[in-house]
This record gives C-alpha cells, sequence and structure tokens, in this order.
C-alpha cells in the first residue's frame, strides 16, 4: 500500500494552470451517462482547444479556397495561411529547411509513403530493414508489403519482460545487408520510451537511414530533429491537439531529392505533355493532388496553442502527472501492468484478474471515464506478454490528479461488480 504521505507530497507541485487549460476544450464541459467526463484515451487522439477549433470555423466562413494556383484574393489568403502553418511545423520540430516538411494525411500515411519511394528506389532483393516488437501495425505492415515485393527480409528488435527493446540484440541484427531502420520514439501500448538518439547514432556507424514514427511522442516531448540527426520522422495531427486527416512527414532534404514521388497529380506536377511529365520541387513533389487544407491550417494553429504553454512546462507536467497515476495503480490489489520500462511515458495499460478488458472499459465508461481496451494496433506485443488485450489509460496536460483519483476508485468497482 502506497502512504498517504508518499501521495500528497506529488499532488500539488505542478506550475501549470490546469483548471484554467480545461476551460480551453468545450468536450470537457459534457457529461457521460450523466457524469462528468474523465478523458484518458489520449493516446487514441486528444481533444480539441477552442483555439484550434475556432481556426477550422474561420477558414471556412472567411477563406475557403484552393490553393497555390489560384489568383483570386481567397486562393491568396488560403496559401498563405496553409504555407504559414509548414513554417510553424519547421520551427516546431527544428527541421532546417521549409522543404523537409511534407504534409501528410497521418503518421500512417508518411510510413507508407517512405516504404513505397525509398523502398522502391533503395530496397532490393535480400536486403534487409530492421523495426523493433514495440511498433505500431502501421510501422509494421508496410514494411512485410515492401518486403514481399522485393523479396527483402524484415528483422524485428526483441523487447525484455518490462517492455524494453533489447539492445545488445538490436547491434547483432545490424549486418551489411541492413538498408532501412524505423523505429517507434514512444509505444502507443506500454508507454515505452525507446532510446531513439543511440539507435540513430549506431545506425549512422553503418549509413543505415532512420525513420522515426514520433505519433505518441511529439506531443509530449521536445523534438529537435537536427539534434537527433533522424533521416526521416513521422507524426499526426490528430494526436496534437489538431483535426484528424493531417501529419507529417520530415526527410532530410538531400535524401527527399533523391526519392521518386509516392502518387502522381496536383502540386507533385511541373509539366505534364503526353511523353513525359517533370516533377515539382520539394516539399510539393510528394504532396498529389487537393491537400486537406483546413486540417494543415489548425496543425499550425496547434502549434500556435501549444508554444503559448510551452512544450517543456507540458512536459514537466505530464511526468508528474504520470508518476502520481503510477503510485495510484500500484495500489490496486488484483491489477498487473503491462510494460513497465524504467523510461515511460503517460500510458497505462493493465489487466484485471478476472476480468476481461472491455468488461473494465464497459464499466468505466458508465463512470465517465473514457479509456482504450484491446490489442491497441500492437497484437505481436499482446503475443509476447501472452495476453489477447489490456485496458489503456493514457493521459495529456489537461488531465488532473483528481481524475486519476477517481480512474483508482472506479477501478475498484469493476471488482465489486465482478464479485
Amino acid at each position: 500500500m502506497i502512504s498517504d504521505a508518499i501521495i500528497n507530497s506529488v499532488k500539488n507541485i505542478s506550475s501549470l494552470d490546469v483548471l484554467k487549460i480545461r476551460e480551453d476544450f468545450p468536450i470537457l464541459k459534457q457529461l457521460i451517462h450523466g457524469k462528468p467526463l474523465v478523458y484518458l484515451d489520449n493516446a487514441a487522439t486528444t481533444q480539441k482547444p477552442k483555439f484550434v477549433i475556432d481556426k477550422e470555423r474561420e477558414y471556412y466562413e472567411v477563406q475557403n479556397s484552393n490553393i497555390h494556383r489560384g489568383v483570386h484574393l481567397l486562393s491568396q489568403k488560403a496559401t498563405m495561411e496553409y504555407e504559414k502553418a509548414r513554417e510553424k511545423v519547421m520551427r516546431f520540430i527544428n527541421a532546417k529547411y521549409l522543404s523537409e516538411v511534407i504534409f501528410t494525411k497521418g503518421t500512417t500515411d508518411g510510413i507508407n509513403l517512405i516504404a513505397s519511394s525509398f523502398g522502391e528506389k533503395f530496397i532490393n532483393a535480400d536486403d534487409e530493414i530492421i523495426i523493433s516488437h514495440l511498433e505500431h501495425h502501421s510501422n509494421i505492415v508496410p514494411w512485410q508489403l515492401l518486403c514481399q515485393r522485393k523479396n527483402a527480409k524484415l528483422k524485428v528488435i526483441p523487447i525484455n519482460d518490462n517492455g524494453e527493446i533489447i539492445f545488445e540484440e538490436f547491434e547483432k541484427l545490424i549486418s551489411e545487408k541492413t538498408k532501412f531502420i524505423s523505429i517507434v520514439h514512444a509505444s502507443n501500448s506500454l508507454g515505452t520510451i525507446n532510446p531513439i538518439k543511440d539507435i540513430i547514432n549506431k545506425a549512422h556507424q553503418y549509413n543505415i537511414p532512420v525513420l522515426i514514427d514520433a505519433a505518441q511522442s511529439v506531443q509530449h516531448y521536445k523534438i529537435d530533429v537536427k539534434e537527433l540527426d533522424c533521416d526521416f520522422l513521422v507524426f499526426s495531427g490528430h494526436k496534437l491537439y489538431a483535426p484528424t486527416g493531417i501529419g507529417i512527414l520530415y526527410g532530410k532534404e538531400k535524401l527527399l531529392e533523391e526519392l521518386p514521388p509516392y502518387q502522381g497529380g496536383g502540386d507533385m506536377i511541373s509539366s505534364v505533355t503526353f511523353e513525359k511529365t517533370t516533377y515539382n520541387e520539394l516539399p510539393y513533389k510528394f504532396e498529389a493532388g487537393t491537400p486537406n487544407i483546413s486540417g494543415g491550417i489548425c496543425l499550425g494553429a496547434a502549434i500556435d496553442y501549444i508554444n503559448s504553454i510551452g512544450i517543456k512546462s507540458i512536459e514537466e507536467y505530464e511526468k508528474e502527472l504520470s508518476d502520481y497515476a503510477e503510485l495510484r495503480l500500484k495500489e490496486i490489489e488484483k491489477l498487473t501492468p503491462i510494460g513497465t520500462a524504467k523510461n515511460k511515458g503517460a500510458v497505462f495499460s493493465f489487466i484485471l484478474d478476472g476480468v476481461h478488458p472491455h468488461d473494465i472499459g464497459t464499466i468505466l465508461d458508465f463512470e465517465g471515464i473514457a479509456i482504450r481496451t484491446g490489442h491497441h494496433c500492437t497484437q505481436p506485443i499482446m503475443d509476447r506478454f501472452k495476453i489477447p488485450a489490456t485496458a489503456r489509460a493514457s493521459l495529456a496536460f489537461y488531465n488532473t490528479k483528481d481524475e486519476i483519483d477517481f480512474l483508482a476508485s472506479s477501478i475498484k468497482k469493476v471488482f465489486e461488480v465482478f464479485a
């Protein structure tokens, strides 16, 4: 049992005004089954601040137009706002050039783009690609498809019982056949934070390019692509307090210049005849068709909102919140955490003795608590721990310690129902 003194010692030390922040998120004011919403499904998607919602409404009310090709004022305004959003992303991740920021539909789209484009040009029969056992399905399946097309081999870094990659095994996997490494920064189902800087440094000793899946990290930690020296990085807007259907692929300019287009049409074209097509310059070479204009603008607005609070302040508060959640969940008898890495983010997967995760989620929903249950698109992880599914609570900076207290007490109610 965790003592009250220990719990109280971490209960009120944050400088972040969370109650004020919560006022920015309209959805948090509603009732679920007659009870206040406790939203703990942030690894699936985050809620949107009014600032972002208003930006989308503003776009459609006063700016709506297609971009880049129009000479009329609305098109010029929309183009300016869209390209300003690209600049905001560039500064947010500290990219060197604006041309290194590619708008995509999301993390999955960015991974598929690189698997297709890089894979088409540089992967051949018997080449090897390395991923880890911690990957989301979206960082497994595109590489499997590539390996099937090219008769290449997919190698997997194993994990230990805490859900941490075994770095020594990673080093053993590298060979002269290794042509690419794609690895998640933070696990969506276990919360494990991978040592990506060490992985990148080791890969670059052998001139192997590395893609980082930052879908579960860019909203929680400061990402500096120049400091990391990653070759590619992908993330989704909807997990960064922006709308769905928008994301980012960052790539080093030199590498992107070498890659063939992923799709054809629209902005990726410079000139077309029936005999030949020439492609546009970066970043437009990889942005075929009419883009998600409002999504891109709103991603820029979400970054403005995060910057107004400070990513470092968010990181510090979420660390405090995570430490508190870990203490409270440890109190609960018959609760087994799945994923106990030393370096871990604000994601808590668990199982309860004798209770299926879907039943946990259903009962908590009637308490107004939104969590995620299932395999979280990481079935190989579930297989590794010999379980079908987990219940997962994932935190954001608008969550509070009172909500964690309520989660803990409600989990205890689950046992009462099944008693």
